[in-house]
């Protein structure tokens, strides 16, 4: 796997999900807002795990 898709995801994960819930809380209120965190947060979640590189 690319070194680079392992370095960003942790980076982008950390700068989109505070960017992008208070946005959606200010748009579609704070229901929205939860549900956009937990799916960020999953799917950040998932792609930390497929990208994560294990010790030989």
């Amino acid at each position: 796997m690319s070194r680079l898709i392992v370095a960003v995801t942790p980076i982008a994960g950390a700068i989109i999900f505070p960017l992008l819930i208070p946005i959606t809380i200010s748009q579609f209120g704070i229901s929205y807002g939860v549900i956009t965190a937990l799916l960020v947060s999953t799917l950040w979640f998932v792609a930390m795990l497929r990208t994560s590189e294990m010790p030989h």
